[in-house]
């Protein structure tokens, strides 16, 4: 997504939410300023949380996360967006099935 994006991560107990959106914030910020060109800030200072409660708000979420870009007229289907976890899965069955 151009402006947002949606992670789907077990975390282990060892370590607070807030330290891995920091440090995974930290790391992509810098890695788009270089490919950019860019310096400065690049992700707001905030995020939004949920916990998975059981599988079906498991799927449910990623189908959210999936249909994503379908919503913001990026592409026609899931699998058709190249940063999506529908890309890679479609792709992985047509190299199983040749």
């Amino acid at each position: 997504m151009p402006n947002h994006l949606h992670l789907l991560m077990t975390r282990f107990d060892e370590f607070e939410i807030k330290n891995l959106m920091q440090a995974f914030k930290s790391y992509t910020a810098h890695q788009a300023n270089k490919i950019l060109g860019r310096k400065g800030e690049f992700w707001m200072d905030d995020y939004f949380d949920r916990w998975t409660r059981d599988e079906r708000h498991f799927r449910a979420t990623v189908r959210y996360i999936e249909n994503n870009p379908v919503k913001a007229g990026l592409c026609a289907k899931p699998e058709e967006w190249p940063f999506c976890s529908a890309w890679f899965r479609a792709r992985k069955k047509k190299l199983v099935s040749e």
